[in-house]
């Protein structure tokens, strides 16, 4: 972009100048939440179908402030949580919305008319066309482990014992018990 005053412009509502992958943040002041995020999707996202033919949205970003923006606009949008975490290989965040979740946020952000790249609304416009096939289980929603939780599962050190107690599998017990011993999570802090 050549025009300075344009340059400025953009400088001012939060595009910072030079390399910006791990900078970038979403604008400041007023600006139309859903099409800044279908532009983000529409210059480093991808829409379409997996080789199992699920629907999907994914957005690959350094940064971390675009990262958490889309996941909390998202789960606004599907009521479906994303936990942010930096791939080991690269350092960036690889963000992915499937089946009616990305059906739910591709019918959002890619509504008719609106200015998008065509590749991507005519990605977007076939993701309502996938239907659940009727023997796929819905994998209930997520519940996250609190450090009260935690606590009584270091407590009793036994997998059935905190099962019942917590109203858990004890599967779920067992991976949360080694994930805390191995420090793959944090110990839990003495609030909540």
């Amino acid at each position: 972009m050549c025009a300075l005053e344009a340059r400025t412009r953009l400088n001012q509502l939060g595009l910072p100048y030079g390399r910006k992958s791990k900078t970038i943040t979403p604008p400041c002041g007023e600006f139309s939440r859903r099409d800044y995020l279908r532009g983000v999707i529409d210059a480093d996202g991808s829409i379409g179908h997996t080789s199992q033919g699920f629907p999907f949205i994914s957005l690959t970003t350094a940064s971390t402030a675009i990262g958490a923006y889309l996941c909390f606009y998202a789960g606004k949008i599907t009521g479906a949580e994303r936990s942010m975490k930096r791939n080991a290989r690269d350092g960036v965040y690889n963000i992915l919305h499937t089946k009616e979740a990305a059906q739910e946020l591709g019918t959002h952000l890619y509504y008719p008319d609106c200015l998008s790249l065509e590749r991507k609304q005519t990605a977007a416009d076939s993701l309502a066309a996938w239907i659940r096939p009727a023997t796929m289980r819905m994998a209930p929603d997520r519940r996250r482990w609190t450090n009260s939780e935690d606590r009584v599962l270091l407590r009793l050190n036994n997998n059935a014992a905190a099962a019942k107690e917590l109203g858990r599998t004890e599967k779920s017990c067992s991976v949360r018990l080694c994930r805390l011993r191995t420090g793959q999570v944090p110990m839990p802090t003495n609030g909540q």
